[in-house]
């Protein structure tokens, strides 16, 4: 599986991603999601990847071919490099959708796409498998794709537009170290960038593996600190807290007293021949 979260802010974008893909419990391997499209001085983008591993390789490779027409190095505009990318993943579709259908495959591929092109801000959208997308807004700052619920309520909780990109960091890896202690397909390494406003290059990437010491610091001290807030939290005050009593389902009526049961019962129990049991070891010799 994967998890990948990307966000927008006003000093620039943060792109986090695993590495983990996941075919059956024994068909675990290392995938990198995040591809990097870079023309320093003139245009910086990012693309993560979620879904079938051979969908999403497909559109990662059409999508880094110049080809015909506007594609991420040509297009005027990141909506325009974001329809791009909406047209790889149809023509993959177009291409092998029958095929996965046969075999009972879905045609699985969500992507995020972020960056900037010189003379616009930074822009990032969620591609979905139809090649159709939506972009992310200051009521809505980040996207995930892949195991997403794990990690969510410390975005919502604490991500604003004027949130730092070392706060979104700092944020984005709490979200992922929550996914990861919650799912078994999601795991290490991990790859971070963090985009700075109008800078179109990259300048602060580092992937982070089970030995780095920032990340492992972020899981221990978050870890306690949750623990610490929970009993720290009062316990729960039953008296004079609004209503004393549960709904009630109606007791149906002729049902015997708490503890008895019906005499019919008992006789039809003491009418039953005990079922014999075969011998748990199999035949014996």
């Amino acid at each position: 599986m994967t998890y990948c979260v990307a966000l927008r802010l006003n000093a620039g974008l943060v792109f986090l991603s695993d590495s983990r893909t996941n075919a059956g419990v024994d068909q675990i391997g290392t995938f990198r999601k995040m591809t990097v499209f870079e023309r320093a001085g003139e245009r910086c983008m990012v693309l993560l990847t979620s879904g079938n591993l051979g969908v999403t390789q497909s559109v990662r490779q059409l999508v880094m071919e110049p080809g015909e027409g506007a594609n991420v190095w040509s297009a005027p505009s990141m909506h325009d490099a974001a329809a791009a990318v909406g047209a790889a993943v149809r023509k993959v579709y177009d291409r092998d959708s029958e095929s996965l259908k046969k075999q009972g495959i879905e045609f699985a591929c969500t992507l995020i796409f972020g960056g900037q092109i010189r003379g616009e801000r930074c822009r990032l959208f969620q591609v979905y498998s139809a090649g159709n997308f939506i972009e992310a807004q200051d009521e809505n700052l980040y996207f995930q794709i892949g195991e997403s619920k794990y990690g969510k309520p410390i975005l919502d909780r604490v991500v604003t537009p004027a949130t730092t990109l070392d706060e979104a960091a700092k944020c984005s890896l709490v979200s992922m170290d929550s996914t990861l202690r919650s799912n078994l397909s999601v795991g290490l390494p991990l790859d971070l960038l963090c985009y700075e406003a109008d800078s179109l290059r990259v300048t602060r990437f580092v992937t982070i593996g089970p030995d780095n010491e920032y990340f492992q610091m972020v899981s221990r001290t978050w870890g306690r600190r949750l623990k610490q807030a929970f009993v720290e939290l009062p316990d729960p005050t039953w008296a004079g807290a609004g209503t004393s009593q549960p709904v009630l389902a109606v007791v149906p009526a002729g049902l015997p007293p708490p503890g008895r049961k019906p005499a019919a019962s008992i006789q039809a129990f003491a009418e039953t021949p005990a079922p014999s049991r075969p011998d748990p070891g199999g035949p014996r010799g």
